[in-house]
This record gives structure tokens, sequence and C-alpha cells, in this order.
């Protein structure tokens, strides 16, 4: 019952995208004319998520879109991708964060998108945890029978991974009962006995770093052990978008990547300034003490399999035909200027 209306949400989410994506074409960026001896400067709106700075806001915070003739422009917060895929189609932002199987959903019903950047990524130290009490009787993967999950939205990547879990374990989808919980109420969700499990994602590290810190936990699971290496979730924008702003299209991609590199070489000044930016937002800024990178490979470049294994998936399902969707429609690096070096 559950994993039908599970569909029937996800059916609905991708025929009300697809509508919207007739109005994208409408909505480009905003272009603001250059004072005289200067470039033309283009504003890149996007949506936030709670507790989580991006590759994108290090870029800017540390003044690198701003040379090259971006700015961003944050147009509120994101519950999750599929929100901003919402909110991309319509025109409201210019570049939307989303899972890959969300982005794989928004993309088989119509919507003119493509991935010009990883989120994050999944690695040893940076992954999606999926915690329980530890009093818990939940031990092993048949206990979940029954039981009820708290992830972040559905249709999104920790929806999917729980998905991939119970197949690799043959237990049927419908076994269990998803719910949605935003981020910073899943400790409190999960304490009070209102879920089993409460699943947090990596880009959520820094609430899953204060679960741990409060003790009473332990980790049922976790996506790197179901996924192994492979991008979290993609950045996309619409190809209207891409033909009309390919020079800030290439400035956002490749500076988003070189802010993932100085994050990786730099992990204490990297938490500091998120903190300085979570603040400024009037989030806690010790929350930063928790971040544990982005998780990306070496500048941010998408490989084959970062597409593939999902594309492998939604075939496997029957939500897509063997071949209906190639890589290369999903994702691209042509505009992360490193791709060429």
């Amino acid at each position: 019952m559950v994993h039908g209306f599970r569909n029937l949400v996800l059916n609905k989410l991708g025929l009300l995208a697809a509508g919207l994506v007739l109005l994208a074409s409408a909505h480009a960026a905003e272009s603001v004319p250059p004072a005289a001896g200067t470039q033309k400067v283009t504003v890149i709106r996007y949506l936030s998520n709670a507790g989580s700075i991006n590759a994108s806001e290090i870029a800017a915070a540390k003044g690198w879109l701003q040379a090259d003739g971006v700015v961003l422009e944050s147009k509120g917060f994101s519950q999750g991708g599929p929100e901003s895929l919402f909110a991309i189609a319509s025109g409201s932002v210019d570049v939307a964060g989303a899972a890959t199987a969300a982005v794989l959903n928004a993309i088989s019903n119509g919507n003119d998108i493509i991935a010009v950047k990883p989120g994050g990524g999944l690695s040893k130290t940076v992954k999606s945890n999926f915690y329980v009490l530890s009093k818990s009787p939940i031990t092993k993967p048949a206990d979940l029978i029954g039981k009820t999950i708290a992830v972040n939205t559905l249709g999104a990547h920790l929806d999917y991974t729980v998905r991939e879990y119970l197949r690799i374990h043959n237990i049927p989808q419908n076994a269990v009962r998803l719910i949605v919980v935003p981020g910073p109420q899943l400790e409190q969700t999960l304490r009070s006995g209102q879920v089993d499990v409460a699943a947090v994602g990596a880009w959520q590290a820094v609430f899953a770093g204060k679960l741990e810190a409060d003790g009473g936990v332990r980790v049922l699971f976790d996506d790197y052990q179901v996924l192994g290496d492979i991008t979290l979730g993609y950045d996309v924008m619409r190809k209207t978008f891409l033909e009309a702003h390919p020079a800030a299209a290439r400035a956002f991609v490749t500076d988003s990547a070189r802010a993932a590199d100085w994050a990786a070489e730099h992990p204490d000044d990297a938490r500091k300034l998120i903190a300085q930016l979570l603040a400024k937002r009037g989030e806690n800024p010790a929350l930063a003490g928790y971040w544990p990178g982005f998780g990306l490979r070496q500048h941010a470049l998408f490989t084959d399999h970062d597409a593939q294994f999902w594309l492998d998936v939604f075939e496997r399902e029957g939500k897509l035909r063997k071949g209906q969707l190639p890589v290369n429609a999903v994702q691209t690096n042509r505009f992360n200027s490193y791709a060429s070096q």
C-alpha cells in the first residue's frame, strides 16, 4: 500500500514537473547590466538547504564566482530534491540540487534539464547513516519488516537507498513504511519513538554529528555499504539556461569544483567558513564542527557509474526501457574546465 502510494506521488510529481517545464524557457537568469568598464554579471538563483552549505556557496564566499561575473541569489530553503526540481521547472531558480533518482524521474517525464556538477559524493567518511536507538531490537535487515523509517523526502536518494537495501536482502519494498521528516526534527522524532529508524543524509551530516554526540544511538547501515563510491545527487540546470549563459554556467561549475577541492585540502578552514555562513543566515554555527566534507572526487568530476548505476535500477524496476536514457543525457562534464586538463 505504501509502495503504491509512493508511486502515485512520484507519478504526480513527474506529470506536474513536465507541465511546468514548458514555463521554464520564459524565466532565464537575470543578467545585470554592467557598469562602465566592468563585465556583465549573471545572477544564478538557487534554494538553500537547512544546516548545509554547498560548494557553490563556498565559491561565492571566497569571491571566486563574483570575480567571474556570477552572483548567487538564494530564494529561500528547500526541504528536498523534488521541491528544488519543481522550482527549476517553474523557472523560480536556475540551478537545483536533487538526488540522482529524483533527477532521472524528472528527465524521463520530459524536463529538459541536465546535471552539470555533483552535489556531493559518498565515501568511507562521507555517507548517509540509518540510525536506530541503542536499545532498539532492530539488529538485522529482516527486523525492518513492519517498521517506520524517516527520510527527508520521498522519491529521492534516501528513499531509493532503502529500496536497494531491501532488494539486496530479499525484503519486499512495501514491508517498511517511509515518512517524511525534516532534518532538524530527525533526532527528536527518533528519540521520542515516533519512528524506528532515522535516515540522515550525507548532506545533513551536521545533524548526524549532533545525534551521535548526544549518544544513545547506533548505525544500522549506511548508503556507502549499499551504493559504494558514487556521486551523491546532482546540481542540474535547464538546457535553455546553458545555451543562454554558457560562460556563467562554466564559472559556476568550475569555481564550485575549485571550492570542493579547497575544502578537501583545508577542512579546518572550511569548517570555520561554513560556521560563519550558517551564522549569517541565522543557523547554529556549532553544527559546522560536525561537517565531514563533500565526499567528492578531485575536481568534482562525473564518472559514467554515477548515472549508470541508477539507470540500471530504473530499468530493473521497469521505470525506464533498456537504453532509454544514455548517461550523456543525464550528466555532463562539459562545463567543468578541469575536465579538459
